[in-house]
């Protein structure tokens, strides 16, 4: 048995219709990975579960899996506005979401996040980003003013499979979206924050 095996079986299991979207994200996209799975789903509801948000953002929203996961800690009144600027796969999230039993928290919107943030009245308890590794540091900053005092932010990929601790290729540009992300919120006195080294890397901040 693998640490990973180990770790699936000592863990909460994902629930049927989450476990059946990670299977067909697997079947038919080019890009499964990019499902948060199992175990940082579990992550995600977890911590969601912990600050009990009345209002959580997350940009990239995929296939719909980690915006259910978030969903599941909302408070009652609870709401989460999920946002992805790709509309290839817009069919299987919202058929995805529309079965879950937290479809009338999640409210999808397909867009630019850097556009469509200025425009939020909200103020959010928890923020999650898993968009275009490239625009880290614009979306931290678009979202920053809207995260209330004592919230938090969530950033995904943090760790790019070991690719950020090295020299990345001329071309790279993710991966040097995603060293000056890290290089920056590293010297931001606007938060507190570690890199949790789960799956890809997750870092987690705390606005003060």
């Amino acid at each position: 048995m693998t640490i990973d095996d180990y770790i699936l079986e000592h863990s909460q299991p994902e629930s049927e219709l989450l476990a059946r979207l990670d299977r067909e994200a697997n079947v038919k996209l080019l890009h499964p990975r990019m499902v948060s799975g199992h175990i940082q789903g579990r992550l995600l509801s977890a911590l969601s579960w912990m600050i009990r948000p009345e209002r959580i953002l997350e940009i990239g929203t995929y296939v719909g899996y980690s915006a259910m996961c978030l969903a599941e800690g909302l408070a009652d009144n609870g709401k989460i506005i999920t946002l992805d600027i790709d509309d290839e796969i817009e069919d299987m999230a919202r058929e995805y979401i529309a079965r879950s039993p937290y479809a009338e928290k999640i409210d999808f919107r397909i867009g630019d996040a850097v556009k469509l943030i200025p425009e939020m009245e909200e103020v959010f308890d928890l923020v999650f980003i898993d968009g275009n590794k490239r625009d880290y540091i614009e979306y931290y900053e678009c979202v920053l003013p809207k995260v209330k005092k004592g919230g938090f932010i969530l950033a995904d990929n943090t760790l790019w499979a070991g690719k950020v601790a090295e020299t990345p290729e001329s071309n790279d540009y993710q991966t040097k979206g995603l060293i000056a992300f890290n290089d920056f919120i590293a010297k931001d006195e606007r938060i507190d924050r570690f890199i949790l080294p789960l799956r890809d890397g997750l870092t987690i901040m705390r606005v003060r």
